[in-house]
């Protein structure tokens, strides 16, 4: 075959090599590993090696330390509370080491999230987001972000980010699929009836696959979201099927208190809707608490035409006994 029936298909091979490159590069920030500290490309064609032209520092010792810390502060967030700022010391030590990635800021917004320090966390990982937008594509880093957007008051932009994670939320330990699932469903449910659908949709995952409290706040909320919907009977069908005991203990334990923080202003609607049918007297103290939280949010208004109504049927019931 002559040679001009050749030439034209190494462009081509290039492309192809550069397309291989750059999912390769999205591959490595959806594992949770910085490109900047990606395998070496020995074994990579050189189209790739080319994309990767950062390993051609990685003989700098500096790098490499850099490297390291970035894989030490990784390992230590799923561990104690020391371990935590262990991770976070790391974090800070690689970014003074190789300053400028978005690796290091990410890990430190996640230390500080995990350490309850909520605005720096959020200021550490738009740090991290603005220097490479690719973090995102991590769905470890992706949870810890709809998070932070939540504890802010960010509710729009946290249900985006759950939106997102969800369908890639299958690499996710189980104990922070289910979390997602049902912190989505909170969010959803605080935003009020534009987030409705979202709401009882997420919920009702959660609420079949959840355990222990998990479980318990998914379906407390999942009975909230079908009886704001108007779905009355589903939903005094739902809390006399499953939704037994006290429902403030929900949120008392570790894990309830996490979900407390994502969606604060809804745990006493929560509390209040489970107590109405045992506790009226505890149930109009917990709607009254969530009208002292939320003044003027979006469910203020359906929330006092409900206990003028209750407030109304008693002075009926009281009237009917007569003197």
């Amino acid at each position: 075959m002559p040679p001009y029936f050749v030439r034209p298909l190494r462009p081509l091979r290039w492309l192809t090599g550069l397309v291989s490159g750059l999912q390769l590069l999205a591959a490595v920030w959806s594992s949770g590993r910085p490109p900047e500290c990606a395998a070496s490309p020995a074994s990579r064609s050189r189209a790739e090696s080319g994309v990767y032209n950062v390993w051609e520092r990685a003989k700098a010792p500096q790098l490499r330390r850099y490297c390291d810390l970035v894989a030490g502060a990784t390992s230590k967030l799923a561990g104690s509370t020391a371990m935590v700022r262990a991770a976070l010391d790391l974090a800070r030590e690689a970014e003074t080491i190789v300053p400028g990635h978005a690796a290091p800021k990410v890990l430190e917004g996640r230390a500080l999230a995990a350490l309850g320090q909520k605005d720096a966390a959020l200021d550490a990982l738009r740090e991290g987001e603005s220097r490479d937008p690719g973090v995102l594509d991590d769905p470890t880093t992706l949870l810890a972000w709809a998070r932070a957007m939540a504890r802010a008051g960010r509710l729009a932009e946290a249900l985006d980010a759950y939106r997102a994670l969800l369908p890639r939320a299958a690499s996710l330990p189980a104990v922070d699929r289910t979390s997602a699932t049902v912190e989505a469903g909170l969010v959803a449910l605080a935003l009020g009836p534009a987030g409705l659908e979202d709401a009882i949709g997420a919920l009702r995952e959660a609420a079949r696959d959840a355990q222990d409290e998990a479980e318990s706040v998914a379906v407390l909320a999942l009975a909230v979201a079908l009886d704001r919907h108007g779905d009355v009977d589903a939903a005094r069908t739902l809390l006399a099927a499953r939704g037994h005991g006290d429902p403030r203990n929900a949120f008392e334990g570790a894990r309830g208190k996490e979900f407390a923080s994502i969606a604060p202003g809804e745990v006493p609607a929560i509390v209040a809707f489970a107590l109405e049918a045992s506790d009226a007297a505890g149930a109009r103290a917990a709607w009254e608490q969530y009208l002292q939280d939320n003044p003027s949010g979006p469910w203020t208004a359906q929330t006092r035409a409900r206990l003028t109504a209750q407030a109304n049927r008693r002075a009926a019931a009281v009237r009917a006994k007569g003197p």
